[in-house]
């Protein structure tokens, strides 16, 4: 027995710990937080922020937020100017969400200090706005005001947007739907921006304009950087536009793409709202069947919100109920919504505003309305008791109205029982009402006006500051318009110097195009003349050579030559090989001026001995030459010098580095000279001779314009006495 009772107070003791844990998490948290960029802590405002269980806010000036939520909730923050943030409550402890990326809009017209401050200012007044937007709208109105003045005449379009936005919810608020319409106008004009535009559309469809609703958020619908809670809004307003125009059909279509992205986005709220509203299109055209369906599904989501918003859905599904004559099941509803209301905490009974349709939800309006259904029953006994509790809880709450109206229905009901005392006494208490009531609408009447006249007034001082920005806008428009017009004339005389300058630049490239083409062409001419040239010189060494051959055959010597042609046939070969080209390894040129010696030296051994002398350090292999650019000096001093001397002369060939980049080569011979062989020549040798050192001194010139002047050629008398011939050369290596 005593093992039993101790097992039953272990599972009482679990039982508890169990339902405070469930208790504790079912308990509202007041969460703070802020949102800020991570790379240097600036605040960011207006952003969203809201919880799946149907909490919604945004941040303020400082970038801070509150917002009531449950552990297990997901915090959601979302901005379309960076990635949605979403974060799981476990605590009441502050959050601090860091964006990264964001780059903060310069909203300020001036860039400095002042400026900084200004948008500071601005946005704490319209905080404060904010705060006293519902409880007082004087108030809320000169804070605006304020944030307005602080600007100056050259206010930031942006903020003042802002500004007007704020006094658009304020008037929106207190069903001061007119002016609220213009200053949200005012906004956009200011600034583009889908908030307002939103709020714009909600505030058009609360004063029935549906087609001016529909006008303005249709072009949302092209938008892709809205956030999922707008993408809601958007399609929530559309479909009450078009509803409010009759569209049934279209409003459904619309309702239920917001579901859609309601669904996708976990928003509760907004799928509990869009849910009763497509249960409401559907009641509107006579479809109950559907109409119970949806309400069914809102009655569930509603319940997992705030208790108002669940009692609130039950106050409409038992108007659904009232209007198709289901009396039992309306009264059944609205008893559930009395007991859920007595359960609310007194602070939040007391603040109970929530608005369905033109009517609120309140212990004395549910009393009244059970009674209604009782009456549409003839359950007069049942009836009676809750239009007592009505009149009685309206007297508390000061509700004259319902007092009034419960009053009159319990004396008729009185006056059909026959109970002609208690109906006298009870119209009476009707009349004193009415009158009371009267004398309150004559003070309210009163009071509006009032409060019309000073809300018109502080509406004219926000027109005035408008104006006065206008006007100062105007004088800076003009201003600037001045000063664009000095940057214009100021870019037209750029463009013509700009003009000029590329006149220029293309003479000049004509000039530098036109120069080239006379070098190519002058380059091909050379290159044509050169070819010519060596094509002239090489028959006439071959003539020369054949000459030679010649001889031998005359004077019966075979073997020499044979061995003659045969050098010479290599020597030919060389020769073909490079007459093509424009320079030749030096080294190949001293091998054919050697083979050429040789075979001259054959067919003259009697005449003259020749000796080839190379500079030690000389880089043979550095330096390049024209082929059989020596040969013809070798010959001339040969055939010209040495052959006519009557004793054996005597052919040097030198070749000496002068530095690092030039040689020099030297050929010369102690033949009779110059002078002497002009006059032993005939006149058909002179021809020749003239042709061949022509040739050369052509070849020469062409070259060296080709290649800056690497030829230098000198020939003197090798003795004083006009006797010998000595011709030098100057290569340079480039």
């Amino acid at each position: 027995m005593s093992k039993l009772h101790h097992i039953l107070l272990l599972l009482l003791f679990a039982s508890a710990s169990a339902f405070c844990q469930v208790l504790e998490s079912a308990r509202k948290l007041d969460i703070r937080g802020a949102v800020k960029t991570q790379e240097n802590q600036v605040p960011i405002t207006g952003v969203n922020v809201f919880t799946s269980s149907g909490e919604y806010t945004i941040t303020n000036g400082l970038g801070e937020f509150r917002i009531k939520a449950v552990v297990g909730d997901e915090l959601v923050i979302e901005s379309p100017d960076f990635e949605t943030v979403r974060y799981r409550i476990k605590d009441d402890q502050d959050i601090t969400v860091l964006v990264e990326g964001y780059k903060e809009e310069n909203t300020s017209s001036y860039g400095d200090k002042r400026s900084g401050r200004t948008v500071a200012m601005h946005q704490t007044y319209l905080d404060s706005a904010g705060f006293y937007k519902k409880t007082d709208i004087t108030k809320s109105i000169d804070f605006i005001t304020q944030s307005i003045a602080q600007l100056g005449k050259r206010a930031d379009k942006k903020l003042l947007a802002r500004s007007l936005s704020m006094l658009g919810e304020v008037y929106t608020y207190h069903q001061q739907y007119d002016l609220a319409i213009t200053n949200f106008r005012d906004a956009l004009e200011a600034n583009k921006s889908v908030k307002t535009t939103l709020l714009l559309g909600k505030v058009y469809i609360q004063n029935k304009e549906y087609q001016e609703a529909e006008k303005t958020l249709l072009p949302l619908m092209k938008l892709r950087n809205m956030v999922p809670f707008q993408k809601v809004a958007l399609y929530e307003g559309l479909g009450d536009a078009v509803k409010g125009q009759g569209d049934i059909e279209r409003a459904v279509v619309y309702y239920g793409e917001g579901l859609k992205v309601a669904r996708q986005n976990q928003i509760s709220p907004k799928m509990a709202d869009l849910n009763s509203k497509i249960a409401d299109a559907y009641a509107t055209d006579d479809r109950g069947v559907e109409a119970e369906g949806f309400y069914q599904n809102s009655l569930e989501l509603a319940a997992q919100q705030a208790p108002q918003r669940s009692i609130q859905e039950k106050e409409k599904v038992a108007d659904f109920y009232n209007r198709k004559n289901r009396y039992p099941e309306e009264i059944q509803m609205r008893k559930k919504s009395l007991e859920e209301l007595k359960k609310l905490p007194k602070a939040e009974v007391e603040s109970k505003t929530v608005r369905l349709d033109s009517d609120t939800i309140t212990a004395q309006r549910i009393n009244y309305k059970i009674a209604n259904a009782y009456i549409a029953q003839d359950k007069y006994d049942e009836a009676i008791p809750y239009l007592q509790r009505s009149i009685v809880a309206a007297d508390v709450e000061d509700d004259l109205i319902v007092q009034k109206d419960a009053t009159r229905k319990l004396s008729e009901i009185y006056e059909y029982r026959g109970d002609y005392t208690k109906a006298f006494e009870t119209y009476r208490d009707y009349t004193a009402l009415v009158d009371t009531l009267y004398i309150r609408k004559e003070q309210e009447l009163s009071r509006a006006a009032r409060f019309n006249r000073e809300v018109a007034s502080k509406q004219s001082r926000i027109s005035g500051l408008e104006k006065e920005r206008e006007l100062s806008q105007s004088k800076y428009d003009l201003a600037l318009t001045e000063q664009k017009l000095v940057e214009e004339s100021y870019k037209r005389q750029k463009w013509v110097i700009y003009s000029l300058i590329f006149g220029m630049i293309l003479l000049g490239l004509a000039a530098f195009f036109f120069y080239r083409s006379n070098q190519q062409q002058k380059l091909a001419n050379n290159l044509l003349a050169l070819k010519s040239l060596r094509s002239q010189m090489n028959p006439h060494f071959i003539f020369n050579a054949l000459n030679s051959v010649n001889n031998y055959i005359a004077k019966s010597d075979e073997r020499s030559a044979n061995r003659y042609l045969s050098e010479f046939s290599t020597l030919m070969r060389a020769v073909l090989e490079n007459s093509e080209e424009d320079f030749i390894p030096l080294h190949k040129e001293l091998e054919l001026l050697q083979l050429y010696v040789k075979l001259e030296h054959s067919r003259f051994p009697e005449k003259f001995d020749y000796q080839i002398n190379m500079d030690e350090h000389l880089d043979v292999e550095a330096f390049q030459i024209p082929p059989m650019l020596l040969q013809p000096y070798i010959e001339n001093a040969i055939w010209h010098g040495l052959r006519y001397k009557e004793e054996k002369g005597f052919l040097h060939i030198d070749l000496v580095q002068k530095d690092k980049d030039t040689i020099q080569i030297t050929i010369s011979d102690n033949g009779i000279g110059r002078k002497r062989s002009a006059a032993l020549k005939t006149l058909n040798q002179k021809k020749q001779k003239s042709k061949g050192m022509g040739n050369i001194k052509k070849r020469v010139a062409i070259l060296n314009d080709m290649y800056r002047d690497r030829i230098t050629i000198q020939i003197a008398d090798l003795e004083g006495d006009g006797t010998g011939t000595k011709v030098s050369f100057l290569l340079k290596k480039d």
